[in-house]
């Protein structure tokens, strides 16, 4: 049963409204497709994102198409919910007026020791640039920092799928910022996995970076999923697409490789 619930419209940064997306989803023959606009909620932070004003709005949308085409696709309302200490949170106590149907947690920003929060997924260039400001050029201290936010969001809100656990690695074809066989790297992915697998939480395996041509292996990292693997994670198969073409965009390079779920119980 094809199932796809990391999908970006109109509503955020996405390139396409709500039933296009659904209607490239039927045709691709998938079963289940879930909506997960970005959120800052409660802060407004980003104006293109779900504020509070759109969020309803947001949700509305999804279930009008939903009930539209209910006899041929099963379709979720979901957001994907930043966790940046202090200005936003991915807890489902903030997202209760909508009611959606799960959350996403992802962390974009790092909150760095001189207050400024770097974006880590922008491009390579605001990306080392914000390393250079923030972190004196040390990448390893700004991924630990991003890690560390990481096991905080895990370890601290109700949500239910870990958005591209390891999204600090986009930017790092080649290890051009850091090694990832480096032990103190290896550390930091030790640690999440134990955190990931004590808040019995669910990992979607994100093959959006595939898509954007900017690595050759999805998030997390094969290295990342064996560890994950080892402690009983569970997995689920998501493209973060934010055009109908992407949507369930390599899934054939993963789906027989790992034990997926179709859905998801709270």
């Amino acid at each position: 049963m094809k199932s796809d619930f990391h999908c970006h419209t109109k509503w955020c940064d996405g390139r396409a409204g709500v039933e296009e997306m659904a209607l490239a989803a039927i045709e691709k023959g998938f079963c289940k497709l879930g909506f997960s606009s970005h959120s800052m909620l409660p802060s407004d932070m980003l104006d293109w994102a779900l504020t509070v004003a759109k969020a309803p709005r947001y949700a509305a949308d999804v279930r009008e198409v939903a009930e539209s085409y209910k006899n041929k696709i099963e379709i979720s309302l979901g957001v994907e919910a930043d966790f940046l200490p202090g200005v936003a949170t991915c807890d489902r106590k903030v997202y209760s007026d909508i009611s959606p149907d799960y959350i996403i947690g992802s962390v974009h920003f790092v909150a760095s020791p001189t207050g400024a929060n770097v974006i880590v997924d922008m491009s390579p260039e605001n990306l080392k640039e914000g390393v250079e400001q923030n972190y004196d050029g040390d990448f390893s201290l700004f991924v630990k920092d991003y890690f560390r936010q990481e096991r905080l969001m895990v370890e601290t809100c109700d949500f239910d799928i870990i958005g591209h656990a390891d999204l600090v690695r986009k930017f790092n074809s080649n290890s051009i910022f850091f090694d990832e066989s480096d032990a103190w790297y290896k550390g930091e992915l030790e640690a999440t996995a134990d955190a990931i697998a004590t808040s019995n939480k669910i990992v979607e395996v994100n093959t959006g970076a595939i898509y954007r041509g900017y690595l050759q292996d999805a998030y997390p990292s094969a290295f990342f999923r064996s560890l994950l693997r080892a402690r009983g994670v569970s997995f689920i198969l998501s493209s973060d697409a934010h055009c109908p073409q992407a949507i369930g965009y390599a899934f054939n390079q993963f789906e027989d490789q790992e034990t997926y779920l179709g859905h998801f119980r709270r």
